[in-house]
């Protein structure tokens, strides 16, 4: 089997060009083999590559256990940089993902990517939850740096309110007035990831709800910095949120499966 190795500040897939679907999507043991760091390629999920016959290509995540995933903005950015290294599209796309449709901006160092809209920001037994096309909740702290955030974050992803499909969560420490800095505890992965797309998003949406932060944010990951642009709505709605970042091509490679 062929796969590609790309990278979105850190968050690290394996791409797989799918447009002849001969991939075993239906195999959850192949993909977490494919994903395991020890005994696989190595990574944060699975992303395959598909036709479709009203977009440039369809976008098909599986989360590193083999299951299938909801959207990911990290992964999201990472296919659109595959495509264009595929030919397959030139400086702008549209494309099928797991919460519907996407557009994107190809640039040298970045992809811009624009996400779903957003209906609300809610609160859940005290906790900040929100949907950005993957369920998240935003947990403000003090010192990042020193939190346990695997220890916290499973503690939240398995508990009663989000059951049963549980959250992502995310932990954000603010470093000025336009600037945060992001942990993700990542469901599916069961662990903290270097990024999380959907979770920046998401907390680039509460900081504005809640410090007033204006479009766009900048936010600092473990694997690298990103930018969160939206237009919020009355209502409390968001429109036209841009997930901009890197996402690079690591290595290619056959694996024997």
């Amino acid at each position: 089997m062929n796969f590609f190795k790309y990278q979105g500040t850190g968050n690290d897939f394996v791409l797989i060009d799918d447009r002849n679907e001969t991939f075993p999507a239906s195999d959850q043991a192949l993909i977490e083999r494919l994903c395991h760091r020890r005994f696989g390629i190595g990574a944060d999920g699975l992303i395959l590559l598909q036709n479709d016959p009203n977009y440039d290509f369809r976008m098909v995540y599986f989360n590193a256990d083999g299951a299938v995933g909801s959207m990911c903005g990290n992964g999201g950015r990472c296919i659109v940089r595959f495509a264009h290294d595929l030919g397959l599209i030139d400086r702008e796309t549209r494309f099928l993902a797991a919460d519907g449709e996407h557009m994107a901006v190809v640039g040298e160092e970045t992809i811009s990517l624009k996400m779903g809209d957003v209906a609300s920001i809610d609160d859940r037994d005290g906790l900040t939850f929100l949907n950005t096309g993957s369920p998240h909740v935003v947990k403000f702290s003090d010192d990042l740096e020193s939190l346990d955030v695997v220890g916290e974050g499973r503690t939240i992803r398995y508990s009663e309110p989000f059951q049963p499909g549980g959250t992502n969560v995310n932990f954000v420490q603010v470093i000025d007035d336009q600037t945060v800095f992001v942990r993700t505890y990542e469901r599916g992965v069961e662990d903290e990831t270097y990024s999380c797309g959907t979770g920046v998003t998401a907390v680039a949406l509460v900081a504005h709800r809640q410090l007033r932060m204006s479009s766009p944010v900048s936010i600092q990951t473990i694997g690298g910095n990103l930018r969160v642009s939206f237009e919020p709505q009355p209502g409390g709605q968001f429109h036209t949120i841009y997930l901009i970042g890197p996402a690079q091509r690591v290595f290619a490679g056959t694996i024997t499966v």
